[in-house]
């Protein structure tokens, strides 16, 4: 069996090497060949371009939204004109649920197996290998493909029909959003109100308002860092795909849209390269508030 990887970014590449524990040969491929080197030490090959990957008999694609997953995947210089019938695409990105639909209606066409198996977790999950993955498409599919999911995550749910996999992360990922906006919002209030933000934030996340978001991101935002997290310029993508849904299938959906306007505003104020918890940046600036823990001379 001979595995392909695509996209080596601040998840894929960390996938890509717990797949070397499959004792599988591995072949990758990215834009920015910068951790070439770092796999060729560990015996996987690298690829000059895309095309070169479609020699593998399973191809995972790690990539940012729908746009490069349709290029890489059905593009002129992609995948689609060279595979070949019985080959097997799995795609771990997080794309929309219509985009990820007609993929797999178009490879169908020519024979290719398609799974849809975006990932949650952050990027020392990707390094652990524990990450979760929710996997849309045929079950003997999903039967084929688990044993080289478990080398990057160590919770594998096979959810049904293709495109289910692509729903459940969206699912996760808007309550993590609504988690991280309201903690935008309410955080600087209590600084404006005269409270020890450190105290404050003991409080929440030992109580009933914590959330993994609460507990990720206070500590974070209390030292003032915001880079350790998915940029937020590319989550947006998620908050899109949940208006779509809204609208189209005539959902009410108004917490999400509150949540929406606090992210866009955010990306308005030039704030979209910091991490979800740089939202807060939004609520600071109105109360003119920091929510930060005391300087060692204060």
């Amino acid at each position: 069996m001979k595995l392909g990887f695509i996209g080596l970014g601040q998840m894929g590449k960390h996938m890509a090497l717990n797949l070397l524990k499959s004792g599988e040969e591995l072949i990758v491929y990215d834009q920015r060949p910068a951790s070439y080197p770092e796999f060729e030490q560990r015996g996987a090959r690298t690829a000059a371009q895309i095309r070169d990957v479609a020699e593998a008999d399973i191809i995972f694609c790690s990539l940012p939204n729908s746009e490069v997953v349709c290029q890489v995947v059905l593009g002129e210089t992609g995948l689609k004109k060279a595979l070949r019938a019985g080959q097997i695409i799995v795609d771990t990105s997080t794309i929309n649920y219509s985009t990820t639909l007609e993929i797999g209606k178009q490879l169908e066409s020519v024979g290719v197996e398609f799974m849809d198996a975006p990932v949650s977790g952050m990027e020392s999950r990707a390094k652990e290998g524990t990450l979760t993955t929710m996997c849309g498409g045929k079950q003997e599919l999903f039967e084929n493909v688990k044993p080289y999911l478990q080398c990057f995550a160590d919770k594998i749910l096979y959810m049904g029909q293709p495109g289910s996999g692509q729903l459940t992360k969206l699912i996760n990922q808007l309550l993590f959003d609504i988690n991280v906006a309201a903690l935008a919002e309410i955080l600087p209030m209590s600084v404006k109100l005269g409270l020890d933000p450190e105290k404050v934030g003991a409080v929440v996340n030992s109580g009933t308002g914590r959330s993994y978001a609460s507990e990720f991101f206070i500590p974070m935002i209390l030292k003032g860092s915001f880079m350790d997290g998915y940029p937020m310029k590319h989550a947006y993508k998620d908050l899109v795909s949940g208006a779509e849904i809204s609208a189209s299938l005539c959902i009410p959906m108004p917490v999400l849209g509150a949540a929406t306007t606090t992210y866009q505003m955010a990306l308005l104020k030039g704030l979209g390269d910091r991490d979800k918890g740089g939202m807060i940046g939004v609520f600071e600036d109105l109360l003119q508030v920091h929510y930060r823990q005391p300087s060692p001379e204060e």
